[in-house]
């Protein structure tokens, strides 16, 4: 059903008659005023002109004042989140970038044991001995009591007193052999007495340990020859072991002479223990 112009007309003054008297009057003010700014909006003249940019100008910086609050904010919580994110992706280089080190570093020490390996096959190869090899499990070092846990045993027919060397060294002997392991008593225990001659001087001791100090020669001739530089190798009396393994090199100190050993104990990773020692048969 159409809407007649009577009827609007009765809508607007039932409005009026149901409203108090300032809300009459507020009504008919926004009334005017929105007839008289769409009036003024189609009236052109300098002074309106001026009048209605200083008021959009005004709108316009108002809106710029009240949005700066809000893009303060979304800037800054689009920094925090790149920098989250930044932060995010360096710790997650990292540890990719440890974890490539640590790979490094396992090549690098698969490396270091390959070759250590090759040098002792070549050394089995080469040698004319049956020699067998094994690991150190276990270093024990105290002032006194030097030896090694290496993980052969009675498995590889390893037997008490035989030749342990590093390379072409000698560096002690096995002693308490268990099925799977052994200990070794190094040249340098307090305990450790072996059979030794000087070259060139021929000159015949007993090379005994001292603990963390280096060994020294003792029963040595009174008028022995031993020099600073001279070799020590195994004598071979007594039939305990092999002669002519090379063990070190003397070093006169206030009359005591001490053999500089050819190898470091603290850097011996494998060793090789030769089954043709005579002592354990």
């Amino acid at each position: 059903m159409e809407t007649r112009r009577d009827d609007v007309g009765i809508a607007i003054r039932s409005a009026f008659l149901t409203k108090g008297t300032k809300q009459k009057f507020s009504l008919f003010v926004l009334i005017v005023l929105s007839i008289l700014l769409i009036f003024l909006e189609t009236y052109k003249t300098k002074p309106l002109n001026y009048f209605r940019a200083l008021v959009k100008d005004t709108i316009y910086r108002g809106a710029l004042v009240v949005s700066t609050p809000s893009k303060t904010i979304s800037s800054l919580s689009k920094y925090i989140s790149e920098h989250t994110n930044l932060y995010r992706n360096y710790k997650k280089l990292q540890n990719e970038n440890n974890e490539l080190k640590d790979d490094i570093s396992k090549s690098d020490f698969l490396e270091l044991e390959n070759s250590q390996l090759r040098k002792l096959i070549e050394e089995q190869v080469s040698s004319s001995k049956n020699i067998v090899s094994a690991r150190v499990m276990m270093d024990k070092q105290s002032p006194y009591l030097n030896s090694y846990i290496i993980n052969i045993g009675n498995n590889k027919k390893i037997k008490n007193g035989m030749e342990v060397l590093d390379g072409k060294n000698f560096i002690g002997r096995t002693v308490d052999v268990n099925f799977f392991s052994t200990r070794v008593l190094l040249v340098s225990d307090l305990n450790s007495k072996i059979p030794v001659v000087a070259e060139p001087s021929g000159n015949h001791s007993i090379l005994s340990g001292h603990g963390v100090n280096m060994p020294t020669l003792e029963y040595l001739p009174k008028k022995h020859n031993v020099q600073n530089g001279d070799k020590i190798y195994t004598s071979g009396r007594a039939g305990i072991f092999s002669p002519g393994i090379p063990i070190g090199e003397a070093k006169v100190e206030n009359n005591i002479i001490k053999v500089l050993l050819f190898s470091d104990l603290d850097q011996v990773t494998f060793v090789n223990v030769n089954l043709e020692n005579k002592s354990s048969k």
